[in-house]
């Protein structure tokens, strides 16, 4: 089932919608079509009770002023570039600075603030089929980029992201959703006690401004080792320079072996107090996970005035590599007119007794 509502209007006058799916098991998605961002997540704990667990607005206003990007689709980059630049084919791109001294997210007026077209498509499995054409030039990037990403409600209580682009010259592309989530509910307090498992043997350290230094590093005696299950509080205070840098967990973790063709499970977060499970599947090579080190704006509270606390939160952002395009043994970014992006994430969720 799918249910439109008005969420509000822009200042230019037109109005911006919500979508709800919801599936037969109780398990509801919303959708703005601003920044096609996921507005909330209500899934069953242990005792079968629904709860939103995403971070996130009531008004569209705090999405159009709040910072944190959230729940919204990110682009054209995910993640930074280094210093705003980048050469492709020896031509060197310039892009808006607008984190530090690098470009963040897609730039000045990124995909997290645009008005996406939404097409609802209902069924057992309802499904949302969002659509952005970002025009040669924008943002400092070449090509024209035709992008559709399809959220889908299984019937599984899974929410699926497939992320699909193409492009009339050479670009570079990373896409992702940057989804805030707490599975106790995203007003329960701080995300330390949640279990934290990832498939990952690498990650990528960075310098003082968050750019990696090019190094794939071994989680092997670091804070960043969740090949077995601990908390994401355990390491938190380790003495490591990574942690120190970024106020907390904001690294791009390296699933091991990389990219695959097929989504398959590569992290898995529990919290006990509400019994809630979930399962990142993907095909994308890494995952940006941040421990929510930035969140404090006073003047844009979550959803119910809830205000904004730091590590209340957490994101597995699937992705490429951050400023892959400045380092050539990175994954790649680049995507040519012969070629798709073709991408899928599924987010499964469940209850452990």
């Amino acid at each position: 089932m799918i249910t439109k509502h008005l969420f509000g209007t822009l200042d230019g006058g037109t109005d911006v919608y919500t979508y709800t799916m919801k599936n037969k098991n109780g398990m509801s998605v919303r959708v703005s079509e601003f920044g096609g961002a996921l507005v909330e997540i209500r899934v069953p704990d242990r005792w079968g009770r629904m709860t939103d667990v995403i971070g996130g607005y009531d008004s569209l206003r705090d999405y159009v002023l709040g910072d944190g990007y959230q729940g919204a689709l990110i682009g054209r980059i995910g993640n930074r570039i280094a210093k705003g630049k980048f050469t492709l084919d020896g031509k060197e791109y310039s892009l808006f600075i607008n984190n530090g001294v690098n470009s963040l997210h897609g730039g000045k007026v990124g995909f997290s603030h645009k008005l996406w077209s939404v097409k609802a498509v209902d069924g057992d499995e309802p499904k949302l089929i969002l659509k952005l054409t970002s025009p040669d030039g924008e943002e400092g990037y070449p090509g024209t980029l035709s992008v559709t990403v399809t959220y889908a409600l299984l019937a599984s209580n899974a929410l699926s992201i497939h992320y699909e682009a193409e492009t009339d010259q050479k670009t570079i592309v990373n896409l992702t959703n940057h989804t805030y989530f707490n599975l106790g509910g995203y007003a329960s307090g701080k995300v330390f006690d949640h279990v934290l498992q990832m498939d990952a043997d690498h990650y990528l350290p960075t310098d003082e401004t968050l750019i990696p230094t090019g190094e794939l590093r071994s989680v092997e005696g670091t804070p960043f080792d969740f090949r077995e299950p601990k908390t994401i509080g355990r390491d938190f205070d380790m003495e490591n320079e990574d942690i120190k840098i970024a106020g907390g967990y904001d690294h791009c973790i390296c699933f091991t072996g990389g990219e695959t063709k097929e989504p398959v499970l590569r992290a898995q977060v529990y919290e006990p107090n509400s019994g809630r499970m979930m399962q990142v599947y993907t095909n994308q090579p890494c995952v940006q996970f941040y421990s929510g080190n930035f969140l404090s704006n006073a003047d844009h509270p979550f959803k119910g005035g809830y205000p904004q606390n730091k590590q209340a939160l957490f994101c597995l952002e699937t992705q490429k590599m951050p400023d892959a395009i400045n380092k050539p043994h990175f994954t790649s970014v680049v995507l040519t007119p012969e070629e798709k992006y073709d991408y899928t994430t599924i987010y499964q969720f469940s209850v452990k007794n």
